[in-house]
């Protein structure tokens, strides 16, 4: 559904959270794996998907993206920690 946008962690090759939206986990996880979804992500290959939450607007998803990239590491870890990865 191209209106429904996941929020998604990866942890990077340096051990470093990228937090991104996407409404196409799939397309969007080749992309970071194949060097070409962002600068931050290019130079820190591989990455791992470690957390996925929501079905949401592309607004809601952008304000959730937002309230985790203010989040210090350990409470990004606890979140990571206290959820379930869905499998895609």
């Amino acid at each position: 559904m191209a209106n429904c946008y996941v929020v998604y962690i990866l942890k990077c090759s340096d051990s470093t959270l990228y937090t991104g939206i996407t409404n196409d986990l799939k397309r969007r996880l080749q992309q970071h794996l194949l060097g070409k979804a962002s600068k931050y992500t290019r130079c820190r290959l591989p990455v791992q998907l470690v957390y996925i939450e929501g079905e949401y607007t592309k607004g809601q998803a952008l304000t959730r993206e937002l309230a985790i990239k203010k989040l210090n590491r350990q409470q990004k870890m606890d979140l990571i920690a206290n959820a379930e990865l869905i499998p895609f």
